[in-house]
C-alpha cells in the first residue's frame, strides 16, 4: 500500500491559519493511521520550527502531536539550517532529512523521492 506523506510548510509565527494548517495535517496523519494507512509527516521549510514547540505540553496541538508522533518522518535538515530551527529541532529528538542534495545546502528531504512512493499533501 503507497505512504502518504504529510509535509508541514506552515510558519508557527504565521497565526491562526499556520496553527489550522497544522493542526490539520496532524489530524490527517491521525484519520490515516486509524484507517490501517500508511503515512509519514514531514517538516519543510519554515515548518521545521514547529516540532520544538508542539513539545511543550501547553501547546493547544501537544495532544494530537503526541498521539501521532511516532509518524514523524523528520525534518528538512537544509531547511531548518536556513530557518534557524536546526538546534530546536535536535533538541526535539526529530530525525534531520537531508535525501536531496541541493546545491549550497546540507540536504534537504526529498519530496520527488515521496511522491513516488505515494500521496504527498502539503500543509
Amino acid at each position: 500500500m503507497p505512504t502518504a506523506t504529510l509535509i508541514v510548510l506552515s510558519d508557527p509565527s504565521g497565526g491562526e491559519e499556520s496553527l489550522g494548517r497544522l493542526f490539520n495535517a496532524l489530524a490527517a496523519a491521525h484519520d490515516f493511521e486509524q484507517r490501517g494507512q500508511p503515512v509519514q509527516i514531514v517538516f519543510q521549510g519554515t515548518g521545521t520550527r514547529w516540532p520544538a514547540l508542539l513539545n511543550q505540553s501547553d501547546h493547544p496541538a501537544h495532544a494530537l502531536y503526541a498521539a501521532v508522533q511516532h509518524r514523524v518522518a523528520g525534518a528538512s535538515l537544509g531547511c531548518a539550517t536556513v530557518f534557524g530551527a536546526k538546534d530546536d529541532v535536535a533538541d526535539a529528538e526529530v530525525r534531520f532529512l537531508s535525501d536531496n542534495a541541493v546545491p549550497g545546502t546540507p540536504g534537504l528531504s526529498s519530496i520527488a523521492g515521496y511522491a513516488a512512493g505515494g500521496p504527498v499533501i502539503t500543509f
